[in-house]
């Protein structure tokens, strides 16, 4: 057996099993963090089972692993993760924290579903925050950050992050609390669950079960004197209605909402129940991201893209001899994928007085996207576009992500 696994099986937690699951779960662990994957996927199937990892944004099947271990693999994880292995029938979440190799820990928010043909885990790997969580490393424009700067240093406000599941929402918002975490702030946040432990922030995990509701935690964190509040996610009227007193009654509250972009947030929060006058005054900024995939550099190679093709995807006037396009090729450095690593793209709108006329007004989405881009706010096709123009990405991969934004 391989030193590395070997030392991971002594050092995990749980009871102590040398068999051929435990080495399967070692390895694929190891893989997992060696890619820097950031789910695992164990599926059954009905002749046998698979296992996915998410790299960049894309699931990879890993080998087919033996049929017969299918059942004491997931049982293995189960037990790591403090799960019942007698219960099948319903959903379970469970939390584990593994030794992959010496001095190095992971911590994983694990899920187990019923499904036709058996139990499906996903395994979130919850890494530690990367050593610079500076607006630059996070994709923001130079343009764009002191817009961000000066909206989540107030004293008072609505900060949103927008985007779809697995845009890096979370961690924008975790970026930012760590910018204001010192000693003259309390900084609280309600999540669920919490991804990553911060240092000096007071962290609330949402139990649903026992009646700790975003809501009801927010209430409560109000009468504990904070300065800045973080919201994981606004779902009903109820918890936007408490995160909008609240950032009215001298708090800053960071929250993320799940649109396509910065205009849409408007016109949900008003969906569900908000109403456009307390926004208005309220709200600061918004922003939408969304990750691209970061090309290779050991292998990208030119694309020879054709005028129409680039003035198709939202270039103006554009030739290809202005600028080198690159396109993913694929090498050993990124296993053949063409892409290593994702970069951030954002669409910031700072809530101008113009717009919040338009929002207190109860203006339409269009009509406070076009004042939004009579302000300046950049949509996010043509900020990865601008990331194609750096040789970041490709094109292909700048419209797939922005396709329906």
């Amino acid at each position: 057996m391989p030193a590395s696994l070997s030392f991971f099986l002594r050092e995990a937690p749980g009871p102590p099993d040398d068999g051929p699951a435990a080495r399967l779960l070692a390895e694929t662990l190891n893989r997992a963090a060696q890619r820097g994957a950031s789910d695992i996927h164990v599926e059954p199937t009905e002749h046998g089972w698979r296992i996915r990892l998410r790299v960049d944004g894309v699931l990879h099947e890993m080998p087919s692993p033996p049929a017969n271990l299918r059942d004491a693999f997931v049982t293995r994880v189960k037990v790591l993760a403090r799960l019942d292995i007698a219960e099948r029938r319903v959903p379970q979440d469970g939390r584990l924290r593994l030794a992959v190799a010496p001095g190095k820990v992971e911590d994983y928010r694990v899920s187990a579903l019923p499904t036709v043909h058996g139990e499906k885990l996903a395994l979130r790997r919850l890494e530690a925050l990367p050593p610079d969580l500076s607006l630059a490393a996070l994709g923001f424009d130079a343009r764009h950050r002191p817009l961000v700067e000066t909206a989540i240093r107030a004293p008072h406000g609505l900060v949103l992050v927008t985007g779809p599941t697995g845009s890096g929402k979370t961690l924008s918002l975790y970026a930012f609390l760590q910018m204001l975490n010192d000693h003259s702030r309390n900084l609280c946040t309600v999540e669920d669950p919490p991804e990553i432990q911060l240092a000096g922030v007071n962290q609330v995990s949402v139990r649903e079960k026992t009646g700790l509701t975003f809501a009801v935690a927010l209430r409560a964190l109000l009468r504990q004197d904070p300065d800045v509040i973080m919201v994981g996610e606004i779902r009903d009227a109820e918890t936007a209605d408490v995160a909008l007193k609240a950032a009215q009654t001298g708090h800053l509250v960071l929250a993320t909402l799940h649109t396509n972009d910065a205009p849409s947030a408007i016109g949900r929060l008003v969906d569900i129940g908000v109403a456009p006058y307390n926004l208005a005054s309220a709200l600061r900024l918004v922003t939408a991201q969304r990750l691209v995939r970061h090309l290779c550099p050991h292998c990208r190679t030119p694309d020879s893209l054709a005028p129409a093709a680039l003035a198709a995807a939202g270039f103006v006037r554009e030739t290809p001899c202005d600028w080198t396009p690159y396109a993913a090729r694929g090498c050993p450095a990124c296993h053949g994928v063409g892409y290593r690593g994702r970069v951030g793209i954002h669409q910031v709108m700072p809530t101008s007085l113009a717009i919040r006329e338009l929002v207190n007004a109860g203006a339409t989405g269009q009509a406070i996207a076009r004042q939004a881009q009579a302000d300046g706010a950049a949509s996010l096709r043509e900020a990865a576009l601008t990331r194609v123009r750096e040789g970041a990405t490709s094109l292909a991969e700048a419209i797939a992500a922005t396709d329906a934004a």
